[in-house]
This record gives structure tokens, C-alpha cells and sequence, in this order.
């Protein structure tokens, strides 16, 4: 029973945002309120170039996979990673240290499923690199990502609860780039490297 606390603790940590954090230490403008508006590795590589992307995208990785790891050592079952791996993302989501404004979710989202498992991480890593090496669009790499997590989850951890929290976790990040859908339907979005 004492394996749910890993919940409120994989919620705090996905609540610290990398992006801010790191356009602070590095005396950036909030990336909240600069660029596209969003808290993520692709609106800081615009406002601090590659290394403050970096850095934001390793932080919003560990988010997701650090309290996975702890809770996979613990021994604790499918049904507690599951929601651990959705505190997470929530938490990056809707960070209680920064007013709840929050990121897109993709590179937390890869921290879980790597955290369930690191076939699954590679493979959703994998599909990322092929769509936004062929379309140079990084949502688009990041929603092709998602539609596919859930059956990877599926075929390679064989788990139905892992898997609803998968489809649950990547229809959150769809409705959280519906923007993002909305530019890459007319043309619009921006590519990477422009």
C-alpha cells in the first residue's frame, strides 16, 4: 500500500519544469510567454539555441523515467506504475510549482514508456527520429510517436492496464497539441531547422 506515495512523488517531480528552470539559470526570457508559448525543448532550442534545448529536454526525459525506475525497484505492480508513469505526465502537464502552466508532454511522455520498459522508449524514440527525419516537423514526429505507443506497450509488455494509461497519457498529449494539428493540416507548422 505504501507504493502509492510513489504517486504524489512522481507528480511533484513532473511538476518541475525544465524549461523554465533551466531559461532561468541561463538568464533566457520565460518560455512561457516567449515564442510559442510552451515550456518545451523545441520552443527553447528558438529563444536559447541547441544546449538550453538539451538541457530542458534530458530534464523532461528523467521526469518521466525517474520515478518509474524507482518504482520498478521497489517491486511495484503494473496497476501503481501506471498511475505513476500518468502523475508524471500530469504533473508536467499541469505544474503545481509554475501556476499549472505546463508543457505539450512529449519528451515526459517518452521518459515513462521508457521507464515502463526500455524496448518500448526505443521504439517510440525510434519513430519520433523516422517522422521527423522524413516530414521535419516535430509535433508531427511526436503525435505519430503517440498513435503508435499504446501498441507498443501492447505487443511488447503484453499489460491492458500499462496500456489504457498509455492511451490515456498520449490522448492527453493529441489534445494538448491541437494547435499543432490544426497547423499541420494547412500547411502551417513549422519545421525543424527554420
Amino acid at each position: 500500500m505504501w507504493q502509492w506515495l510513489l504517486v504524489p512523488f512522481a507528480y511533484f517531480l513532473g511538476s518541475l519544469s525544465s524549461a523554465v528552470i533551466t531559461s532561468r539559470l541561463m538568464g533566457l526570457p520565460d518560455p512561457r510567454e516567449e515564442g510559442s508559448k510552451n515550456p518545451g525543448a523545441t520552443n527553447m532550442l528558438r529563444l536559447g539555441g541547441k544546449k538550453a534545448a538539451i538541457i530542458t529536454l534530458l530534464g523532461d526525459l528523467l521526469k518521466g523515467v525517474a520515478p518509474l525506475v524507482v518504482a520498478k525497484a521497489l517491486d511495484t505492480p503494473y496497476e501503481v506504475l501506471a498511475v505513476v508513469g500518468l502523475a508524471a505526465f500530469l504533473g508536467h502537464l499541469y505544474p503545481v510549482f509554475f501556476g499549472f502552466k505546463g508543457g505539450k508532454g512529449a519528451a515526459t511522455a517518452l521518459g515513462v514508456l521508457a521507464g515502463y520498459s526500455w524496448l518500448v522508449g526505443l521504439a517510440s524514440l525510434l519513430t519520433w527520429l523516422s517522422v521527423a527525419y522524413l516530414y521535419r516537423i516535430s509535433s508531427l514526429a511526436a503525435l505519430t510517436a503517440a498513435a503508435l505507443a499504446p501498441l507498443y506497450v501492447w505487443f511488447l509488455l503484453q499489460s491492458p492496464v500499462l496500456t489504457v494509461a498509455t492511451a490515456l497519457m498520449c490522448s492527453l498529449l493529441f489534445w494538448r497539441h491541437k494547435t499543432n494539428i490544426q497547423r499541420i493540416m494547412s500547411g502551417e507548422e513549422s519545421k525543424i531547422g527554420r
